[in-house]
């Protein structure tokens, strides 16, 4: 077989006219030029270069071989630039995301992809994370960012890679001059307390349920609400008590609101993206929602 390195200096020697000029071109000395085309010669067993008195020239197979030569190296640089294109990040990319997470870290990974993968172009859909694992397996989306509560563990679904985001403290959200708000809580001292939770069915609302039975009660819920920022308005009203995620504080707690840690119950969520088949532009897109600092909408 043709050594493609071989053919490169055949088609500089076509074009140079020189074994010295080709070796200028491609950082070889002339000798080093004249042992590499004699031992394609050899390979091609024909011949490739007669002398004419102190020069050297193509013969007419010479010259055959420099036009196969061309198609071959075009088509070997071809197939390089083919392969680098893969590699690199580009869109869209689908993602199916639930609000909180879209607006503390994939909007910024957008952000940041505008400069470092400018090709990447991301298509962000709000769903709540079981309609998102859905759409992911179903191959409507390219990626899914989830989560689960340590109280609720759940695993990845078959064919599904997950990959951690974060994991953040569960809160309580009390009006500021409720009797409790003045340090952390104690679940069991809240248990004639009205309460507002996710939807039923949600993992929000199994979560506090689940909580609350830690703590020797059943809550009292009243109100349903999956938006946080209508759950703390809910709470500067006197509507109830909430639990709401750590990122929460990050989006602008409004007055007469407080946020308290809890006690004796650790209760955390985690927030983490699926994929299914890797490709450059998810794992691009993975890298930067890992890395990039959440900011303050």
């Amino acid at each position: 077989m043709l050594d493609p390195i071989r053919l490169r200096l055949l088609r500089e020697f076509a074009e140079h006219g020189t074994m010295t000029a080709v070796g200028e071109v491609c950082r070889m000395t002339s000798s080093a030029v004249s042992q590499q085309l004699a031992t394609l010669e050899r390979e091609a067993k024909v011949p490739l270069f007669e002398r004419t008195g102190r020069r050297v020239r193509l013969t007419t197979e010479g010259w055959r071989l420099v036009r196969h030569a061309h198609i071959v190296l075009n088509a070997l640089d071809a197939a390089e630039a083919d392969l680098h294109s893969a590699s690199t990040p580009r869109g869209p990319v689908r993602v199916a995301t639930f609000g909180t997470a879209a607006l503390q870290r994939l909007l910024p990974a957008i952000a940041a992809a505008r400069t470092r993968h400018p090709q990447l172009n991301v298509i962000l859909h709000e769903l709540e994370p079981h309609e998102a694992i859905d759409v992911l397996r179903a191959g409507d989306c390219d990626l899914a960012i989830t989560f689960t509560y340590n109280l609720i563990p759940e695993d990845p679904p078959p064919g599904v890679s997950r990959h951690l985001l974060g994991v953040e403290s569960i809160l309580i959200a009390l009006p500021a001059d409720h009797p409790a708000a003045t340090g952390d809580v104690d679940l069991r001292l809240l248990r004639e307390e009205p309460w507002m939770a996710g939807s039923q069915g949600t993992t929000d609302h199994e979560m506090l349920d689940r909580a609350c039975a830690l703590a020797g009660f059943h809550p009292n819920v009243i109100h349903t609400a999956d938006d946080y920022a209508l759950v703390l308005r809910m709470v500067r009203e006197g509507l109830g008590a909430a639990l709401v995620p750590e990122v929460v504080a990050t989006l602008g707690v409004p007055d007469g609101v407080v946020l308290r840690s809890i006690t004796a119950i650790e209760i955390t969520r985690t927030t983490h993206a699926l994929t299914r088949t890797p490709t450059p532009a998810t794992n691009a897109l993975l890298e930067l929602l890992v890395s990039v600092q959440t900011v303050r909408p």
